[in-house]
C-alpha cells in the first residue's frame, strides 16, 4: 500500500502521517530526512544532491526521484511506504508514476486533508508549549486544564515558535496554493484522490484516513 498525504501547512499531515505509519505498517518518508541520509551516507545519489545543495541550489526533480526510487527498494518499505512533503508539483507527479510503474508499482491513495485557510491560521498561531517539558497546547483547541499550568510537568512558563505568526502562516499558504495545490487536479482526474476534512476532531480525521488506506470511502471520492 503507497499512499501520499497532501495539504496545506498545519493541516496536520505530521499527526496523521505517524498515525497511518503505526497502523498500516507503513514507513514514513521524509524527503528532507531521505536527503540528510543521501548526502551524509556519500552514496553516488546523494553526491550528486550534495553538489546542488553547497551551492544554495534546489536538487532537481530527476535526483529527487532517483533517491526515492533507491529508498523503496529498502526492506522496511515492503509493506509501502507513505509520502509526505513529496510530491510538490505536478511535474514531480508524473516523474514519480513513471518511476513507479517502472517498478510494477503505483500509489494507492492520494488523501488530501483539507482545512480552509482562515482555520489553518487559527491553529499555526494558538500553538504554544510547555518551555519546560515541551508539551503542547493551543488556545482554542487544546488549552491546559489549568490555566497558565502545565498539564504533563506543572510548569508555569510557554512559548511559541518565532514563525508561527499569521504573516508567516500566510506566506507558507500562498506558496501552497501556487505551487502544491496544483497537483490536486493530477489525481484527481485519474481517481486516485479522497478528501478528508481536517477540522474534525483528531481522532476523527484519523478514522476517515484509516477508512480510505483499509479500502473504504469514508473520505469524499474525487473523481
Amino acid at each position: 500500500m503507497n499512499v501520499i498525504l497532501l495539504g496545506p501547512p498545519g493541516a496536520g499531515k505530521g499527526t496523521q502521517a505517524k498515525r497511518i505509519e503505526e497502523k498500516f505498517g507503513l514507513l514514513q518518508l521524509s524527503t528532507g530526512d531521505m536527503l540528510r541520509a543521501a548526502v551524509s551516507s556519500k552514496s553516488a545519489v546523494g553526491r550528486k544532491a550534495e553538489s546542488y545543495l553547497k551551492v544554495g541550489k534546489l536538487v532537481p526533480d530527476k535526483v529527487m526521484i532517483e533517491m526515492i526510487a533507491i529508498r523503496i527498494d529498502q526492506p522496511d518499505c515492503a509493506a509501502g511506504f507513505l509520502l509526505d512533503g513529496f510530491p510538490r508539483t505536478v511535474p514531480q507527479a508524473e516523474a514519480l508514476d513513471r518511476m513507479l510503474a517502472r517498478k510494477g508499482l503505483a500509489i494507492d491513495h492520494v488523501i488530501e486533508i483539507r482545512v480552509a485557510d482562515d482555520f489553518v491560521v487559527e491553529r499555526i498561531t494558538g500553538r504554544f508549549t510547555c518551555a519546560a517539558c515541551g508539551a503542547p497546547y493551543h488556545e482554542r483547541f487544546a488549552p491546559p486544564k489549568r490555566p497558565g499550568v502545565c498539564d504533563v510537568c506543572g510548569g508555569r512558563r510557554f512559548v511559541r515558535r518565532d514563525d508561527d505568526t499569521e504573516e508567516t502562516a500566510r506566506a507558507r499558504l500562498a506558496e501552497y496554493h501556487a505551487q502544491t495545490a496544483p497537483i490536486l487536479p493530477y489525481y484527481q482526474e485519474r481517481g486516485r484522490l479522497e478528501v478528508v476534512d481536517g477540522t474534525a476532531p483528531i481522532d476523527e480525521v484519523a478514522n476517515r484516513i484509516a477508512a480510505i488506506v483499509a479500502g473504504g470511502r469514508t473520505g469524499l471520492r474525487v473523481g
